[in-house]
């Protein structure tokens, strides 16, 4: 019988040991996590800051040279349709 106490004293250890291993990587994971989320939402703050500044230069672009912007359109929509009754 002591050899199954034994036996079970061990196998008890070894479970403790792994679950605490275990639950270390989980808060390894938990944590890592976290920062990548973290990092992404400040990505993604600065991509709408981005955004904003373009849209702003650009309507300011158009208001300043209308002409010229009218133009890049016409010029942009001829090669697009050329490009695409091409295919």
């Amino acid at each position: 019988m002591k050899n199954v106490d034994r036996v079970i004293d061990f196998t008890n250890e070894t479970v403790d040991r792994a679950a605490k291993a275990a639950s270390g990587a989980f808060k390894d994971a938990n944590k890592a996590t976290q920062q990548v989320a973290e990092r992404i939402g400040e990505k993604g703050n600065q991509l709408i800051s981005v955004e904003q500044r373009l849209v702003k230069e650009t309507r300011s672009y158009i208001r300043d040279n209308p002409l010229t912007s009218v133009g890049m359109a016409v010029g942009v929509g001829f090669l697009l349709s050329k490009w695409f009754s091409d295919r």
